[in-house]
């Protein structure tokens, strides 16, 4: 699966969480979505590629069962598996965020590693928490507040967290 591919299929499955709920459709026919990550060959991250096979697995789950648990349950193994490699990275020579930032800036002073250190902590923090309030929404919420949160308010926080970074960014860099 190419990756504009993925990130179409990622940026879809939320809507389809939404249409599906305001349809009335059963939630786990979204598992079908799923499928097209076990053709995905190369993490868009390193050290997430067993993430699109586990995806294609709740998918068929989902099918299986005629369940929608499994399809509730992705945006919780997502939160972990990006959880685990960037925290992973703190123990690594270059954090997740660190090699993200090298791709445009691979002079990277100092600075700029201790600033790529603390953005990589910031983002655990953040799927730990964004996690464990996907995980609230399929064990303690009905579909409606897991869809209103999964679909709509998580990615808004994400968006967040991604432009309140930037702007902390290029205050440290005209102060720094």
């Amino acid at each position: 699966m190419p990756a504009w591919l993925a990130a179409l299929a990622g940026l879809i499955i939320p809507a389809l969480f939404w249409l599906f709920h305001a349809l009335g459709w059963p939630l786990w026919l979204v598992g079908l979505v799923l499928l097209p990550f076990a053709w995905r060959r190369r993490a868009l991250l390193p050290g997430l590629s067993w993430l699109a096979p586990a995806a294609a697995v709740f998918g068929v789950l989902a099918l299986l069962l005629r369940s929608d648990l499994p399809v509730r349950l992705y945006p919780v193994l997502v939160n972990l598996a990006m959880l685990i490699v960037f925290a992973l990275s703190l123990k690594a020579p270059q954090t997740m965020i660190e090699r993200i930032a090298r791709l445009t800036e691979p002079d990277l002073p100092e600075s700029g590693i201790r600033y790529t250190r603390r953005v990589t902590v910031a983002w655990c923090v953040f799927f730990a928490m964004n996690g464990l309030i996907a995980l609230a929404t399929v064990l303690y919420g009905n579909v409606r507040i897991w869809s209103i949160y999964n679909g709509l308010i998580a990615y808004g926080l994400i968006g967040l967290m991604l432009g309140g970074e930037w702007l902390i960014r290029q205050r440290v860099r005209r102060h720094g």
